[in-house]
């Protein structure tokens, strides 16, 4: 058995988990007994839970793994570079302005907003004198932080504080059937970027570099940000904001692989996936019978592992 098949099966225990874990009891002796109300928790609740755990902990990971390769920074991911604070902001504004526009009008405002805000971390990027690579993660957070004060203000002059923490999160408790769907287009667009896969790889070499190879690097950079803000508002707005997801997942699938990112895909998906559905059952049991957010569990443990990432390439400097 491969490791990566053996890593697709310990995700699929922990998925299988999932169904089994909450306030509810959902027991497997009364779905096999036919218990209408063992169903009806099973198929309304557990199952899209779980399926929206796999989908936007994939997707975001590979989202996280693509801006990393674009922006050629380690220590970058939607989170810290303004994209999902943008994403928030365009919801926002869809929720003042068209309050009963469908689900996926408002991902499409998501997704601009997302895009315009990575094109501003990258135009104050390259105006910024950049000696340390630890100083873009310090403007994506500077800017996502400034992103998020005014949408929290515009919320709260508007009455829309709850929503907007609803949004900021990452709590999957009011996942339910018919409304996780959205994700399934989100993991799609993570499909596309495994295809161009080769194409991204080279883009991360620099555009000198790239276009020697005879690559547009212009169009597949403005690719991977479309794809990457395109996952973000779909993630965002079905979900909620998940930290640290893509940033400390693909820095460990590239310490043990390299930096293919055709070769790290498969693998940073299914660590994602499996990550996600780990803290999401940890956060149901820690203070059982209420729920830690998911967004705050990965908040602890991502940031304890971001510590260790920057103190790990300050020893590789030193």
């Amino acid at each position: 058995m491969t490791r990566l098949a053996a890593a697709v099966l310990v995700t699929a225990g922990l998925a299988l988990a999932s169904l089994f874990v909450g306030v509810s009891n959902v027991s497997l002796r009364g779905i096999l007994a036919g218990q209408e109300l063992d169903w009806l928790v099973l198929v309304e609740s557990r199952l899209p839970r779980m399926l929206a755990l796999l989908l936007s902990g994939a997707s975001m990971a590979i989202a996280g793994l693509l801006t990393q390769i674009v922006i050629r920074n380690r220590f970058v991911e939607p989170a810290n570079t303004g994209t999902m604070e943008s994403a928030g902001l365009g919801l926002l504004v869809m929720t003042l302005v068209a309050p009963g526009a469908p689900v996926i009008a408002k991902m499409a405002a998501g997704a601009g907003f997302a895009m315009a805000g990575t094109a501003l971390f990258l135009a104050i990027l390259r105006r910024v004198p950049l000696r340390d690579p630890m100083l873009v993660p310090l403007v994506g957070i500077l800017l996502s932080g400034v992103i998020y004060a005014g949408t929290a203000f515009v919320a709260y002059r508007f009455d829309l504080i709850q929503t907007v923490l609803a949004w900021t999160q990452g709590d999957l408790s009011g996942v339910l059937r018919g409304r996780y769907e959205l994700l399934w287009l989100g993991a799609t667009l993570a499909a596309v970027a495994w295809l161009a896969a080769d194409r991204f790889t080279v883009a991360g070499l620099g555009r000198d570099i790239a276009s020697s190879l005879g690559l547009a690097h212009g169009r597949v950079v403005a690719l991977g940000l479309t794809i990457v803000s395109l996952v973000t508002a779909v993630v965002v707005v079905t979900v909620g904001m998940i930290p640290f997801l893509g940033l400390i997942v693909p820095n460990i699938v590239s310490l043990a692989l390299g930096d293919n990112m055709r070769r790290a895909v498969p693998w940073v998906a299914v660590s994602g996936a499996a990550l996600v559905l780990a803290c999401d059952i940890l956060g149901r049991v820690i203070r059982a019978p209420y729920e830690v957010p998911l967004g705050t569990v990965l908040g602890v443990l991502g940031s304890a592992v971001f510590l260790v990432l920057i103190l790990r390439s300050r020893d590789r400097a030193a």
